[in-house]
Formats: C-alpha cells, structure tokens, sequence
C-alpha cells in the first residue's frame, strides 16, 4: 500500500485509510437501494439495476485510486437519476433505452474532454475564493441531504421546510446518532463516524427502523447477484435536437456536479496547492468519465463523484487507497446486499451531519471584504441547499463574479476560460 499511494508522504496508515474507506462505503451505500428504487419506476429490473449500481460504483471508485490516488468514491449520481427517470423516461417520454445511449454517449465525450484537459482548464478556472465556497456550499448542502432523509426537516406547504416529528421515529434515531457521534468526535475517538453509524443502526433495531423489506423470518445475510442489463441501448434518436437537449443535460450537470465535489473533497482533505488547484485533476476527471462509460454499459445512470467522500476524508482519508477500500466493499455488496442494505438513512444521516460541520472550515479563508469575491462566494453557498444542486451553486456563483468583476473595472481578473464557462451558464437559460 505505501510503494502504490506514498501512505507516508501524505501523513497518513493504512490503517487511517482503511477506516476511511469503510466510512465512506457505509455513508453512501444507500444508493444500492435507492437508486433500483428510482431506476425501477422508469421499468428497468430492479435486481439487475442493484449489480449494475455496485459494479459501475467499484470500477469508477478502484479508477480513481489507481488513477488519481484520491479519497473520492463514485456511484450513480443522485438526482441524475430522477433526470433519468421522471424528466427523459416518463416525462418525454423515451425509452429507458434511449436514456441509457444519452448516458453512454456522454461518458464517451467525458473521456474525449478529460484527456485533452478540458475539464481540467474548468477545475483550473474556477476563482481561489468560489473554491473555498464551493467546498462550504456541500457541506451545509449534505447537512440538508441528511436532515431531509431522515426526517428531521420535512416539506412544508407554508413556509417550504420546517422541522419534523424530532421525538420519534426515523427523526428520532438521527437524533440520538447524532448525539452519539458528535460527543465521540468532540471525545477525538478514532472512527467517530463509523462508531455513530453502526451503533444508531444497531439502536434502530428495536424501534423498527433497522428492518429488513421481507421482515425478519425471511432474511439471509447473502445472496447471488442478478445479471446486469448490458449494453441495451437504442441509437435510433440520436441525432434528434430533442435527443440532444437529454444529452447536454446530462452532460452539463455531471460536469460541475463532478468539479464542485472533486473541490469540495480536496479542499476537506487539505490536499489542494496554494492556488486552490486539485491534485491529479485529468486522471480523476477520466475515472469519473469511465465510471460513467461501464455504468451506462451495465444499465444505470451516470456516475459521479460522491459528496459523501467528505465522511471518509473527515475519518483521515488523503489517498487512493480510501478509495480502493470503498471500491472493494461495493463489490462485496454484491454477495451481502441484504445485509449492507440493513443501515437505515436515519443512521448514516448523523455522519452527513457531523461532515457538513467539519466542511465549514474554509469560510475563514474567504474574501468577504471585498463584495467582488465576496458576494459570488456566498451566493455559491446558500445556492447548493436553496437549489438542491451542486450545480447551480457553481452556476451562480460563476455568473455573479463575472458580472461584479465587469461593473467594478476588474475585467483582468477573469481567466478567459471563466469567459467561456460564463457565456455557456448564461445561454443555458434561453435553450429549453
């Protein structure tokens, strides 16, 4: 492990990254069951879409160890997959099929990108001050993530949020592992995170929460996996302008949903230069695009860097080999899906929690004296919760830089590939 991800040179064990890398595994093993949930009401065969999520999950996260040596995990992205399925299946009616092509053709382009360092020249031009914001911004959006899933903020028709039922049920038991896990972090105990999980699952038993589908009597720690839906694409409406719209927007949003968490993540795990660059950034945008490539292949959505990496760098996680442990537990999964599906949202919502706080850190760095930097800082912030996207956070954060720089006489301070980025969030609202 030292000869393969420099364990020293990065100040950490392979202990350090062990942990991490079941940290990370156990905080954002949900996708194994929401994302067949999600991908099933388009039609697809729920089991066959669980092996597709676990292996497109495995190959793109041991890419990004190899490649990148980073701490950064991919799954099917959540919110692309409702795009998939309620927005390009069910609301334009397309075949799940064709979503899957959009999907593929996109990795395919993701590849081409990456390797001739476009996505690169994004990450790069991204301002030092929208950096830090951005790496706020997902911490207090996974803060929400973990409050919504687990009840404790619910919808309200008057005031949009409020908070939910805090003395019982699901929101009861993110509270008492929150608890858990924020006086054992506060303790300094190692795997603070990991402890908070698996004992608030553990607490969840006896309030029948930690259950499993088919009820007890009926439960088997392993099973065999289903086949994959491999390669069932349909080509026939690619060259469509409606077909193109589903491909730029899959393409659009997996990109900076991919550079704020790759910022985020770095960011967290002290790993970015002096000038707010992330490490290795073309091999991880190509892990990412490849992850993307299998996962299409196999039948699931687009895969993306995981917000949820922040768990694992919060545990100690700096290399490639956090990675390649979450890598190998989602194969694993495979053979002990009933078992990894027994962790309740209620019980990894706390460990979002405790990340969101320990992501605020680079706040104090920001430049808020000076309203240029200032302003497009805070609103990258409160975008990503206000939006639900990672996205949008970089969107308008980005327009407004341009736009103050422009009106105060700062024009030399925009990168020409910030122009380029400007131009193209800005067209974006007149193509339906």
């Amino acid at each position: 492990m030292e000869k393969l991800f420099g364990l020293k040179a990065h100040g950490t064990n392979a202990r350090t990254e062990l942990l991490a890398g079941i940290t990370t595994f156990l905080t954002m093993a949900y996708i194994l069951a929401v994302n067949p949930g999600i991908l099933g009401d388009a039609g697809m065969d729920r089991s066959a879409i669980f092996t597709a999520t676990a292996l497109a999950a495995a190959i793109a996260t041991i890419a990004m160890a190899f490649f990148a040596n980073l701490p950064v995990a991919l799954a099917p992205g959540m919110g692309l997959n409702a795009f998939f399925t309620y927005t390009v299946v069910l609301g334009m009616g397309y075949s799940w099929q064709t979503a899957l092509t959009a999907v593929f053709l996109e990795g395919i382009v993701f590849i081409l990108l990456s390797l001739v360092n476009v996505r690169e020249a994004i990450v790069a031009s991204v301002p030092i001050n929208l950096k830090k914001a951005v790496a706020v911004g997902i911490g207090v959006f996974i803060t929400l993530i973990g409050m919504k899933n687990s009840g404790i903020i619910v919808a309200n028709s008057a005031t949009l949020v409020s908070l939910g039922k805090i003395t019982e049920g699901t929101a009861l038991l993110a509270a008492i592992g929150l608890v858990i896990t924020g006086v054992l972090y506060a303790l300094r105990v190692r795997g603070a995170i990991l402890i908070g999980i698996l004992a608030t699952t553990v607490i969840g038993i006896p309030m029948g929460i930690t259950a499993p589908m088919g009820g007890w009597e009926n439960w088997r720690p392993m099973s065999l996996p289903a086949a994959p839906l491999f390669c069932k694409f349909d080509f026939a409406n690619v060259l469509t302008l409606k077909f193109f719209t589903v491909f730029f927007s899959f393409l659009f949003v997996d990109i900076f949903d991919t550079v704020g968490t790759l910022v985020g993540v770095t960011t967290q795990a002290k790993l970015i230069d002096k000038d707010g660059n992330v490490p290795r950034v073309k091999q991880a945008l190509l892990s990412d695009a490849i992850g993307t490539v299998a996962g299409a292949m196999m039948g699931t959505s687009t895969v993306t860097s995981y917000v949820e990496s922040t768990a694992g760098v919060a545990e100690g996680g700096k290399t490639g080999m956090t990675a390649l442990v979450t890598g190998g537990l989602f194969i694993l999964a495979l053979l002990f899906s009933p078992l990894f599906l027994l962790i309740p949202g209620a019980a990894t919502a706390p460990a979002l929690i405790i990340v969101g706080f320990l992501m605020m850190s680079p706040v104090i760095g920001i430049d808020f004296t000076d309203p240029t930097e200032g302003i497009p800082a805070f609103l990258t912030i409160v975008m990503m919760p206000f939006c639900y996207s990672i996205a949008e956070g970089i969107v308008y954060g980005v327009l407004s830089y341009v736009v103050l720089k422009v009106a105060t006489g700062k024009v030399k301070q925009i990168p020409v590939v910030t122009w380029i980025i400007f131009a193209i969030f800005f067209l974006r609202f007149f193509i339906k």
